[in-house]
């Protein structure tokens, strides 16, 4: 009887330690984009979340991290990887719905607000860079995996066309000139592509 009763209790205890997890990313991210980053603190995240202070720092070491986290979880739900079996196809997959945050606006304004957070705030610069970081990886993975089946040229600079795809995107979002229009993306993936190619096959 002892044997069996021990394990349940530590299941349940991992899975209320999930939930409380879940439940502080969660809160993160509502207050985040309810207030905006200077608003939120550990104190009405651990309110909102049902939880003590002391459980999210066990988890996180600091609000910025907390938060960058939260947001890497929430972008990695929205945006899972593509696999379509082409390059082009998994790039304006991924530009698609990158570019559809423009039909919320609240999400608009988060980011633009998190990328201004990070240029003045040293703490929080660093978790805002892993976070751009983990993002870019996505994108060298498609375009590794497009270079290995032959979809570009082995010569291809795979970071430079990851900051292409994306400085497209922050340029717009951050200063508003042109729309982003998901529509776009395949027309915006096909220059890229076709810049590309033709620069490594002269």
């Amino acid at each position: 009887m002892p044997t069996r009763e021990t394990p349940s209790r530590r299941t349940g205890g991992r899975i209320r330690s999930q939930d409380a997890h879940h439940a502080v990313l969660a809160a993160a991210i509502d207050l985040v984009e309810e207030l905006g980053y200077q608003a939120v603190t550990i104190e009405r995240i651990a309110a909102r979340a049902d939880v003590a202070k002391s459980t999210i720092y066990r988890w996180w070491k600091s609000k910025p991290a907390l938060v960058m986290d939260a947001y890497r979880t929430a972008v990695e739900q929205r945006m899972p990887e593509p696999d379509t079996g082409s390059l082009a196809g998994d790039l304006t997959a991924f530009t698609t719905a990158l570019y559809s945050v423009s039909a919320h606006p609240i999400r608009v304004r988060t980011l633009r607000g998190l990328m201004a957070e990070a240029q003045l705030d040293p703490a929080f610069a660093e978790p805002f860079q892993q976070w751009v970081e983990s993002r870019r990886a996505v994108v060298l993975t498609l375009l590794t995996r497009g270079m290995q089946r032959g979809e570009l040229p082995a010569t291809a600079d795979l970071d430079a066309a990851t900051d292409q795809l994306f400085g497209l995107f922050w340029y717009r979002l951050l200063v508003g000139h042109k729309p982003l229009e998901p529509a776009q993306a395949p027309d915006h993936i096909d220059q890229l592509l076709h810049g590309l190619r033709t620069r490594h096959s002269e």
